[in-house]
């Protein structure tokens, strides 16, 4: 599910103006926090996390592994802050962040 760059762009600029949905402590994926951010990617396909991890490599390791747990696609990664896309099964246009025409 590899995002082009234009589509990467696109979702970058959307994104600019979305605040964090979910904050992960340092305690990591519990359960809940599990299900908040499948049912976040579920209705808004690209959101914005917030990662509390000590170092760069923890964060890149908790982002590997949501992206893996999620099938869900790293958009960006700037400091705390993690932007993640994954697309809808049924596309919700009043809940989701991402604009379609109808098909």
């Amino acid at each position: 599910m590899a995002l082009s760059n234009a589509v990467k762009k696109q979702f970058r600029a959307i994104g600019h103006n979305l605040h964090p949905i979910v904050s992960i402590a340092q305690k990591g994926l519990s359960e809940n926090i599990k299900l908040e951010l499948a049912r976040a990617l579920s209705d808004h396909e690209l959101i914005k996390i917030k990662l509390l991890a000590e170092d760069r490599t923890a964060k890149k390791e908790l982002t590997e592994t949501i992206c893996k747990d999620f099938q869900a696609e790293c958009v960006q990664s700037i400091g705390h802050t993690v932007l993640l896309y994954r697309r809808a099964k049924k596309h919700e246009g009043r809940l989701s962040n991402i604009k379609r025409k109808p098909s």
